[in-house]
This record gives C-alpha cells, structure tokens and sequence, in this order.
C-alpha cells in the first residue's frame, strides 16, 4: 500500500513539475494576421503602435511570453505618450478643436491593474508555436491525466473493507500539510501565485492554456482560454479531491450523496453545458449560479446578450430572476443554506473537496465571528449598490460613474477576494474563508435562514463527551461543542449544512433536520448534576 500511495505522489508531482515548466518551453513569433487582429480587437489608431509594432515584433522570435509581452507593453506606453506629446503641440500652436479630438482617439489608455499581460494576452496567445503547440495532447496527458492517475493512486488505498462511524483522532494536527506545516505554507504560496497569474498575469500562462485546446476544440469549438484552463484544473482537482472525500466519509450516506452532488452540478452545470452552449452559438450560461454571486448578471452587456440570445437567451433571464427571487429564498426556508452551499455550488464544492485537508484551521473566536458578520453584510450591501446602479440605465449613479462600481466590484471581490483570498488561504485560514466572510449571495440565503427557515441541526447534551471533533471539523467558525453541550439546536446563518459536524462525532449528538419552525430556537440550557450524575429530565 505505501509503494502505491509513494507511486501515487511521484506521479502527482511530475504532472506538477511538467505543467510548471511549460512557461518555459516553446517560442513566440507574432505573425502579420495576429498583429492585425490584436489591432482591431483593441480598436488602435495609432499609426505609431503600427509602425513600430511592425518593425520591433514582426519577423522576430521570441524565446518566452514574458519577453513578448513586455515589448508590446513598451510599444503601447511609447505610443501614448507620443500622442500626448503631439496632443499638447497641437494645443500650444492653436489647432482646431476636431483635430485636438482625432489625436485623443489614437491615445491607447492601459488601465493601471492591466498593464502586467493582461493587455497584451491576446497576441501573445496567437503567437505561440514550438514544442508546447506541436505536442498539445501528449502534454495534457502528462499534466492533467497522469496527475489525476497519480492523486487517485495516492488516496485510493486508504479504503478499507470495514469502516467505523465517526472520525476519530487521526492526528489532523500532526500533518505537515494539515497543520500549517511547511507544505501547507508552500502550497498557500502557490495558490496565491497562480491566482494572481491567472487574473492579472495571464500571458505567463499561454503555454497551459495551450494544451487545454485539444478539450477546448471538443467541447466549444474553439481554442481554450485562460478561464477554460482554470475550470478545467477546477474540474480536475474536484474529481479527485471528491473521491478522496467519499473514501473519507464512507462511513456516512449524507457525505457521500452530497459529495456527489456538487461534483455532478460543478462538472455538468458550471462547465460542460455552458461550454457546450458556446459550441452551438448560444450565450454561455452557468444555470445553477444565481445574483448576487453571479454579480455581473443584471449588467447592461449581460442583459443585452441575453435578450439577444434568442428564446433560450430570454429563458436564462428569466431564469435568473426567477432563481434569485424565488427559487432561492424558497428552498433556504425548507433546506436552509445547505441545498445550495454544500450541494450544489461550486465554490462550496472546491471548499468541500480540495479544502477539505484545511476545514480545521477556520477561526473559532467570538472576534471572528463579529467580524464576520460585519464583512460579509457589507460585501453584499455593495454588490445591491452595484446592481441597482447598473439597473438605474445613465452613466452615473449617485455621483459615481457605474462603470467605476463595478469595475472595483469585480477587483475587489470578484477577483482578489473570491480567487486569490477565497482559495488561495485554505491552507491556512481554512476552506471557506469566501463562503464565509466574502459571499453576498451566501449573506443573502443567511439572512433568510437565520429567521425563516425550518433547517436547524439539534444536540442531545446528555450524550455529548466534549471530544471537540465537531468544533474541529466546522469549516464556518462555529464552535458546535457549545451548543451540543448545552443542547442548544445550530441555527447560525454561517452554517451551510455540511453535516461534517456530525459525521465525526462518535456519539450522534448531532442531527440535521428540516422541521416546523416552532420551537427550532431552543433556548440554552445549562446542565444539572445530581448525585454525581447529570439530570436529563430538564
């Protein structure tokens, strides 16, 4: 078994090294038809950019995207700094107004968070070739197939014949990788790495985003993205760290079904239909994301090629009005946040699945708590500001330009929030840092179950013996041992029913339920001994 969990990690790792490695690799050469494209994409009229993109990129090889990037970049500022320059001759020597507006047009205006690779991605995109374009499907197979082999290899043998309830001490503290050693540090460090490559730096990335075409060409009929690579390594990593979960909790039906389920919604409905859809000329669509987590949906482009879309384009806005302000609120009062959090979304699913080996680490404290409630209110009372900014129709709203709000929404939580701090700090905050202190839309179903639901988890005290699993275990910060202890039933709105409080409890203390709403807040009540023993006819 240690032979094939070793194999296993070898293989995990070499698929590692190799997906690393290939920025590395291969050559770029802009060709003439890629520059003309780049140029009309970005709608240039600078004769400048033109010139000297012509004389400085055509006709040269370039032996990394870095490089390549960089001299766009260096063309783009020398050329709007140009135009500036003839900009304020032109004002100095008095020329009409019409011309002073002509040279603004040719002014290339790089928005200083896109400065990095952003901009020029696209060409550099176009312009690989070399070794990483000629062997896509091989490098895929030795990146994507071979690692999943080997992460399968790696958690396959801790299945056993006979498996006992709970989850009892199995040194969770005492692991490098779950304990906030230096493997959980390493891999803290390259989560944040590769997030903020991915979102501001992609161009590092083209050689990655390159194997993934031969699944791209499959799926949508066209050449795979940056956001196709990343839901392709989201998928991957899901599907293993998913069976990894149902091999942990084998002992517990719950864990199982639901493990499936968010698998089944991430891989079909967040990545296959809406890549399929694209394939048939239809707008891509993630059916099961609702606003305010869906931030974007009522935005006017979002709105237009909707309505655009054709029948199936006027289905999904209906859809997502009716998601958001029924469907939603409906299901949290019978299932509480737990339908959609721990079954169906896909940023529970990854905080599920890969951050499982971090849920411990979520902060417990009554501090963290308070904090909670604050950021998180706060992030979805900004995403409301946002959207009834872009649903007002003018460019302005309340003073502020509502290209602005939405531009620093989408930075700032949309971006550094959701991917760089949302999984980038499993290891070392726990797994649903997002779900919990960032997710409007997590907010909004929390505020319905904390006070119109029928969804509570009870507590018998009496059995409780204060082993602290539940606690351990609770990825939002609750400390479910409290409330056991008192036999005080869990209706906190962070709670997103994962269950996993009761799946390692040794007792059964803990049950989830769905039931009348009366009496579901129970008030706490303290434990009475009597002769030694505690009283259970409270």
């Amino acid at each position: 078994m240690r032979f094939i969990k070793n194999s296993g990690l070898g293989l995990f790792l070499l698929a590692l090294v190799v997906f690393n490695a290939l920025t590395f690799l291969g050559e770029f050469e802009v060709t003439r038809k890629a520059l003309e494209d780049f140029t009309s994409e970005k709608q240039i009229k600078s004769e400048y950019f033109e010139e000297h993109a012509e004389e400085r990129l055509l006709g040269k090889t370039f032996t990394n995207s870095w490089s390549l990037s960089t001299e766009i970049l260096s063309i783009a500022e020398e050329s709007h700094n140009y135009h500036r320059e003839k900009i304020k001759s032109f004002e100095e020597a008095g020329l009409s107004q019409d011309t002073i507006n002509k040279e603004w047009s040719k002014v290339l205006w790089l928005k200083s968070t896109k400065k990095h690779g952003d901009y020029a991605y696209p060409l550099v995109l176009k312009s690989a070739k070399g070794f990483v374009v000629d062997h896509k499907l091989l490098l895929f197979v030795l990146t994507f197939i071979v690692g999943m082999i080997g992460g399968l290899l790696y958690f396959l043998p801790d299945i056993k014949l006979k498996g006992s309830p709970g989850i009892k001490n199995n040194g969770i503290f005492q692991n490098a990788v779950s304990n906030k050693g230096w493997v959980a540090w390493l891999v803290f460090a390259y989560l944040i790495s590769f997030y903020i490559t991915l979102y501001f730096v992609p161009d590092l990335l083209v050689n990655q985003i390159k194997i993934a075409d031969p699944i791209s060409q499959v799926l949508n009929g066209g050449e795979a993205s940056q956001w196709f690579l990343y839901g392709l390594l989201y998928c991957s990593f899901m599907t293993v760290m998913g069976i990894r979960m149902i091999i942990k909790y084998r002992h517990n039906r719950y864990q199982i079904v639901r493990t499936i389920s968010v698998m089944f919604f991430q891989l079909t409905f967040a990545f296959l239909i809406p890549e399929l859809l694209v394939k048939f000329n239809q707008p891509w669509y993630d059916f099961k994301s609702a606003w305010p987590l869906d931030y974007s949906f009522f935005f006017d482009w979002n709105v237009d090629k909707l309505i655009n879309g054709g029948n199936l384009g006027m289905f999904m806005l209906f859809w997502g009005v009716l998601m958001t302000l029924i469907i939603v609120p409906v299901m949290v009062y019978f299932y509480g946040k737990r339908w959609y959090c721990s079954w169906v979304c896909g940023c529970g699913g990854l905080a599920e699945t890969v951050g499982d080996p971090y849920r411990q680490h979520s902060d417990k404290s009554i501090k963290a708590w308070k904090f909670e409630r604050y950021i998180i209110h706060i992030v979805f009372l900004f995403a409301v500001f946002m959207t009834v900014g872009a649903l007002w129709g003018g460019e302005y709203f309340l003073g502020m330009k509502v290209y602005d709000i939405q531009f620093w929404y989408g930075f700032l939580i949309g971006s550094i929030f959701s991917g760089v701090i949302g999984t980038g700090f499993y290891p070392i905050f726990g797994n649903r840092v997002w779900c919990r202190f960032g997710c409007p839309l997590a907010a909004y179903m929390g505020i319905v179950q904390r006070f119109k639901s029928r969804f509570r988890i009870t507590t018998n005290g009496g059995q409780c013996i204060s082993c602290g699993n539940c606690s351990t275990y609770c990825e939002q910060g609750i400390d479910v041992r409290a409330y056991a202890q008192k036999g005080q039933n869990i209706v906190r709105s962070s709670c997103v029913g994962c269950g996993v409080c009761s799946a390692v409890c040794p007792r059964g203390v803990l049950k989830l339920e769905n039931g009348p709403e009366k009496d579901r807040v129970n008030e706490a009540k303290p434990l009475s001994f009597k002769n030694g023993k505690i009283d259970l006819n409270l």
